[in-house]
C-alpha cells in the first residue's frame, strides 16, 4: 500500500442501522498490527432513570466535524485506517448508535487513537440525543455533554 494513502476510510452519519462488518472491513490494512472497534449501544437507563427509547438528530455539518476530528487523530497517532459511523433517528434499547474503528501498527496506539476518536466525537460532533424515560419525562443531550 502506498504511503500516500488516505487513512480515513469511512465517515458517516446515517439514519439506517449500522454494520459492524462494514466498519471492520473499512479499517483492514496489511501494515496494521492492532485494530480496535468500539460499539456504542442504547442502554436501558441514564442518570438512575429507566430509558425506553431515544432519538438522535445531527446538524448538517456533523460529517464535516467528524472529518476534522478524524484528521486530528490521524495527525496525532500512526493511524493506518480509521472509520466512524453514527446513527440518527429513533433507536430502541440495544440498538447500535455508534461504531468507531482504528488500525495502527501496534495495539497500544490503536487503543489510544480509538479512545480519543470516540471521546472527541461525543464531545465535538453536533449530534443530539433525545431520551424518553419510562416515567414520561424527556431530555435532550447535545455534543459536549453526552
Amino acid at each position: 500500500m502506498s504511503e500516500n494513502h488516505d487513512p480515513i476510510r469511512l465517515l458517516d452519519v446515517r439514519g439506517m442501522p449500522l454494520s459492524l462488518d462494514e466498519v471492520h472491513a473499512a479499517v483492514g490494512d496489511d501494515a496494521a498490527g492492532g485494530t480496535t472497534l468500539f460499539v456504542g449501544t442504547v442502554r436501558d437507563h441514564d442518570g438512575g432513570k429507566a430509558v425506553t427509547a431515544l432519538e438522535y438528530s445531527a446538524h448538517p455539518t456533523a460529517v464535516r466535524e467528524l472529518r476534522r476530528i478524524a484528521e486530528k487523530i490521524c495527525a496525532d497517532f500512526p493511524v493506518r485506517a480509521l472509520a466512524a459511523v453514527h446513527r440518527t433517528g429513533r433507536l430502541e434499547i440495544g440498538d447500535v448508535a455508534v461504531i468507531v474503528a482504528v488500525s495502527c501498527p501496534h495495539r497500544g496506539e490503536a487503543f489510544a487513537a480509538s479512545r480519543r476518536l470516540i471521546d472527541d466525537l461525543k464531545h465535538e460532533v453536533p449530534i443530539w440525543k433525545h431520551q424518553v424515560f419510562a416515567d414520561g419525562e424527556e431530555e435532550w443531550v447535545g455534543a459536549g455533554s453526552c
